[in-house]
């Protein structure tokens, strides 16, 4: 085959340093916006991004051209920076270090994209530990809860 193909979908999910309830509601459309952007810059396709408090959810492409984490580091430099200049009450404002990242099969985007969609009604009885703790359990990821929170 002379040309290389790919579609590799990625459920990105990371939060606020110490998930801090920190990305208020009038910030989180453009802040989904912008990181649509930044994933476009990247060679990356944005299929859903939304976020809550303390935490976000990326569906989006991986392009063969660079690495999961090479985008992530992308995303969050510079949306922490936007985040910054965007309201003087987030100076401080930062990324947790880590990220949790689940390949997606096309016949779950759709399911994906409605989770992500559905947050808020998701996160008024499960805490964002409780959310991720599942994904990890589902994905049969071993963790140590000693390294998974900052």
């Amino acid at each position: 085959m002379p040309q290389s193909l790919s579609m590799v979908i990625l459920h990105i999910v990371f939060s606020t340093k110490h998930r801090e309830p920190l990305i208020f509601k009038e910030l989180r459309n453009e802040l989904n916006l912008y990181i649509a952007t930044v994933c476009k810059t990247c060679n990356s396709i944005p299929i859903k991004i939304g976020c809550v408090s303390d935490h976000i959810h990326i569906a989006a492409s991986l392009p063969r051209i660079i690495t999961v984490s090479k985008l992530l580091e992308e995303v969050k430099k510079s949306s922490s920076k936007w985040i910054k200049e965007k309201d003087e009450r987030l100076q401080h404002f930062s990324w947790q270090d880590g990220y949790a990242v689940f390949s997606i099969s096309q016949s779950h985007l759709d399911r994906l994209v409605n989770y992500i969609k559905n947050q808020e009604s998701h996160h008024r009885d499960k805490s964002f530990q409780q959310e991720l703790r599942n994904h990890l359990n589902h994905y049969r990821i071993k963790y140590d809860e000693r390294y998974v929170w900052d």
